[in-house]
């Protein structure tokens, strides 16, 4: 990674003046700004059309309004996220999770350690995805996270001091098939984001909303190799502003076949994730273009719907 330019500083020091404005309000208070910051980019229509057409597309059945309604609470949702992510840096152990109400399925979690294999956790941009992540870490285990660099190299620097703090060992994505195989080995735990692809990026086309979406294959290959059970961790926002942790195990086949074995893995995540999403859809990252990459024979009804 290049050295941090002064394009990079300043924006680093706006953001850190920003973050210090919030610090001083209560944290529901700090949060509802975030939502409501959000909910600006709704309104100001930042790739607001793309969300109108994939929720058009995951929900055929909803009218303009309720698309409106859901569209606008992923908006609210995604500036929560940003403020609660940001505000982990000046927080400790018992005040992270004091922000859980309720945890479900941990049984799941105490099941693969007992399998000694390691774990590979997989999570969506769906709820809180970085609180996930601090929960697994400060309740269960250590976790090794798989993190793409941000392009500002001093805000990466001050996320990954964020995230260690809390417990999260940062992996750059560039370094994980060196790292993760001797995290699984030694029995320790990794945690990745699985439903978005790049375009260089070794994937896979699975089922999401009924549509073939671009999924990486890189966390089912290294649960197959290594024998290590899967789990989905995910952590959704409730009414009262606390969040609620939920464990699921992600079984299917293991033939032996690697590639049949790494598409059925992934097809089960998205099938587990939908599911969640179609329960509080508002809570889904709709804003990133789900479908943008598909197989050339795609039925036109099955194409992206922003193309």
């Amino acid at each position: 990674m290049k050295g941090p330019t002064l394009a990079h500083r300043l924006e680093y020091g706006a953001l850190r003046a920003v973050l210090w404005c919030f610090s001083l309000l209560p944290w529901r208070w700090a949060v509802g700004a975030g939502a409501a910051l959000g909910a600006l980019g709704w309104h100001l229509h930042i790739r607001r059309r793309v969300v109108e057409q994939q929720l058009g597309a995951a929900f055929p059945g909803l009218d303009a309004k309720a698309i409106a309604a859901i569209g606008l609470g992923s908006y609210r949702n995604l500036g929560r996220v940003a403020i609660e992510a940001a505000l982990l840096s000046r927080m400790g152990k018992d005040q992270v999770l004091a922000l859980f109400a309720e945890t479900h399925g941990a049984d799941a979690v105490e099941t693969a350690k007992a399998q000694g294999k390691g774990i590979v956790f997989l999570t969506g941009h769906f709820g809180n995805w970085e609180l996930a992540g601090a929960f697994v870490a400060l309740s269960l285990m250590p976790v090794e996270v798989i993190a793409r660099r941000m392009g500002n190299p001093v805000f990466d620097s001050f996320l990954t001091r964020t995230r260690e703090r809390l417990g999260m060992r940062v992996v750059p994505d560039a370094e994980a098939v060196r790292r993760v195989p001797r995290v699984l080995r030694d029995g320790g735990a990794v945690a990745m984001l699985a439903d978005q692809s790049g375009l260089n990026l070794a994937s896979t086309f699975v089922p999401f909303f009924g549509r073939p979406a671009k999924t990486p294959r890189g966390p089912a290959v290294f649960a197959l190799r290594f024998d290590a059970p899967v789990v989905l961790g995910i952590a959704t926002h409730r009414p009262d502003g606390r969040l609620t942790m939920s464990f699921e195990a992600i079984d299917a086949p293991r033939t032996g076949d690697l590639e049949r074995d790494t598409d059925a893995l992934l097809a089960a995540y998205s099938r587990a994730l939908e599911r969640r999403v179609r329960a509080a859809p508002e809570q889904y990252f709709w804003q990133h273009r789900r479908w943008k990459w598909q197989p050339a024979d795609t039925p036109a009804e099955l194409r992206d719907p922003t193309a």
